[in-house]
């Protein structure tokens, strides 16, 4: 027998979070696995949704995918492409990768309970765009290569490798300290001219694609209007040993953060985290 499709097989999927302006819904925009973006409108805010299959989406299936990096990776890129969208015209929430619910009416309800949560922090955001910074150092043995010297001579073949490469750990002690330093004047300079700033971790090389140290990855809320002047300042502060790196415009991903999945009143939704 034929399998039916019920409104059970599907959920939905959550990108952000807007004011309810009477914007029209955004059309021909897609989502994650191909699916449309359309919206819910509830207590004056907006929720940019599209539903998708519980097959894929559901708890266990998501287990599995995200164990998949090309497939995480294709749906990171769908999911901030729709984000991206919507913040070009308006103050955004983005809620994080890979949150479905149940029902559109669980969407509805969220909107209601969290509508000053949510208004508070789209507050704070308006007008108001995500600058990251990334600040790299040379690897530490190579800065620590030329620092290491000779050994006296007269030493033992096994005491004058001993002396090297304690010189070799000092001077790559040095050369981290000085970096870090460096790296932490960058932040204060930047923070500075922001609303607010975050530190992320440092990113692992096999995910910057970059085989030197990463000191900085920092995020920062800017007002747009200093946006030009958040650039100079950063130009400023480049070169003695650290090279960085500067991305967006982005909307506010690191300044916008909610625990939905904590909410007492959602058990029955599911967050891929």
């Amino acid at each position: 027998m034929e399998r039916r499709t019920t409104v059970a097989d599907f959920g939905t999927y959550v990108y952000a979070v807007a004011r309810d302006v009477g914007r029209p819904h955004p059309a021909g925009l897609t989502g994650v696995a191909g699916t449309p973006v359309w919206t819910i409108e509830r207590a004056g805010l907006v929720a940019y949704v599209s539903t998708v299959p519980l097959d894929q989406f559901g708890e266990e299936p998501l287990r599995r995918s995200l164990e998949d990096l090309d497939w995480v990776g294709g749906t990171a890129r769908a999911h901030h492409h729709v984000v991206e969208v919507v913040a070009e015209t308006a103050a955004t929430a983005p809620i994080r990768l890979v949150t479905v619910y149940s029902s559109q009416e669980q969407v509805g309800e969220l909107l209601e309970r969290r509508h000053d949560d949510f208004v508070t922090l789209l507050s704070h955001v308006t007008g108001r765009k995500e600058w990251g910074v990334k600040a790299y150092a040379q690897q530490a043995a190579e800065a620590a290569g030329a620092e290491g010297g000779d050994a006296p001579e007269g030493d033992s073949p096994g005491i004058a490798y001993l002396k090297r490469r304690q010189a070799s750990l000092r001077g790559r002690e040095d050369a981290w300290r000085r970096a870090a330093a460096q790296a932490e004047r960058i932040h204060t300079s930047l923070a500075a001219v922001a609303v607010a700033s975050r530190r992320h971790r440092p990113q692992d090389p096999s995910l910057s694609g970059r085989d030197e140290w990463m000191l900085l990855n920092g995020a920062y809320l800017v007002d747009d209007e200093r946006g030009d002047e958040f650039a100079a300042v950063l130009d400023t502060l480049r070169g003695q040993g650290i090279d960085v790196e500067l991305t967006g415009p982005w909307a506010p991903y690191s300044f916008t953060t909610l625990d939905l999945d904590l909410d007492a009143g959602d058990p029955e939704s599911r967050d891929g985290g």
